[in-house]
């Protein structure tokens, strides 16, 4: 029997197709301290649930599951349809992985205990973000964060589980359903984003090793709002505008921020007169893009201290957030630090 050695070929019918989500995440899982498995595992059953949703979120209109569902999530906010058919696909995903005990969701009140016995894992969700943005073909996305459950295996939940800073997440992620759909993710060692091709039902390696900009000339707020500023951050959006930068605001966070990881940008959503705590959710939102902007270099502040540093302790705990660029993060904080000090020396 005749036998040859595999050479890759180099004709041009033969051209590369590129490095899936899988197999990247079986060639990466050894980074991983406690590597056995679950974790790729649980990254995996994430992307299933991504390409469902991307699926139901560009049939939507022709679907009829655009538009209000009729009820409100506990943050008193009005459900969309398509919040609710996410958080059953990501939360049925994760469950039948088997790898996870508990999820927080933004669209539940409680802790989804998912009686898996043998679970090492919690994750936090926002399972669509931005959603009331479909109806008018806005780019929206999903945003988890992932954590070893601090308490013995199948033991009952226990809120030290659940109560985690930032700091102690292993993974933390998110999906971007836009002109293309994209799954960017990290375990703590940086930063990989991957592209949905529809065609082959398949996530490929688009963005390797993803970098913030040290520095950049976007900011990202809602200025419809800025007579309810602080001082500082008020001085602050004068700066920008005095150096003659773009003002970019989707209104869709993981879009802006998405944005502003390649291109170099500061995204705020402030504390204010009327939101003194802010309104993007600790758990699930803050600190799951606080964990990827310092992994490709950037930074995460609440205005005054590191997001990842903030111990929760409520389940959909609000903060402010400042986030992109660590010299721009800085600048900013700064601001608000120095006419803060003003006030309280007068």
């Amino acid at each position: 029997m005749k036998t040859k050695y595999y050479k890759p070929s180099d004709s041009s019918i033969a051209y590369s197709v590129g490095t899936t989500l899988d197999r990247f995440i079986k060639i990466k899982q050894d980074e991983f301290s406690f590597a056995s498995g679950e974790l790729s595992q649980i990254l995996r059953d994430i992307a299933l649930a991504a390409k469902i949703v991307n699926r139901e979120t560009n049939r939507a209109g022709l679907a009829n599951i655009g538009g209000a569902f009729g009820q409100t999530n506990v943050q008193g906010e009005e459900q969309q349809k398509l919040d609710v058919i996410a958080n059953i696909r990501f939360t049925r995903a994760l469950t039948k992985g088997g790898e996870v005990c508990a999820v927080v969701s933004e669209e539940d009140d409680e802790v989804i205990d998912l009686q898996n016995g043998s679970g090492k894992y919690v994750v936090a969700i926002d399972p669509l973000d931005g959603s009331s943005n479909i109806d008018v073909n806005i780019s929206i996305g999903t945003i988890f964060s992932i954590y070893r459950r601090a308490t013995p295996i199948g033991s009952p939940i226990q809120p030290e589980d659940i109560m985690q800073p930032g700091c102690q997440q292993v993974a933390a992620g998110y999906v971007l359903y836009g002109s293309s759909t994209m799954l960017v993710y990290t375990t703590g060692h940086g930063v990989n984003g991957f592209t949905y091709e529809p065609s082959l039902g398949e996530f490929f390696l688009s963005h390797p090793n993803m970098c913030a900009p040290k520095d950049g000339d976007i900011y990202s707020i809602n200025e419809g709002t800025s007579n309810l500023f602080e001082p500082g951050l008020k001085k602050y959006i004068e700066l920008c505008k005095e150096r003659q930068f773009s003002a970019r605001y989707i209104g869709s966070l993981v879009a802006d921020f998405h944005r502003n990881l390649l291109k170099g940008g500061i995204y705020i959503y402030p504390a204010t007169s009327k939101s003194p705590k802010g309104k993007l959710r600790l758990l699930y939102e803050a600190n799951a893009l606080a964990f990827i902007a310092e992994q490709a270099g950037g930074m995460a502040t609440d205005g005054y201290g590191r997001i990842l540093d903030i111990k929760p302790t409520s389940l959909h705990q609000r903060t402010p957030l400042f986030i992109g660029s660590p010299n721009m993060v800085v600048e900013a904080e700064n601001y608000l630090k120095a006419f803060q000090e003003r006030v309280v020396e007068k």
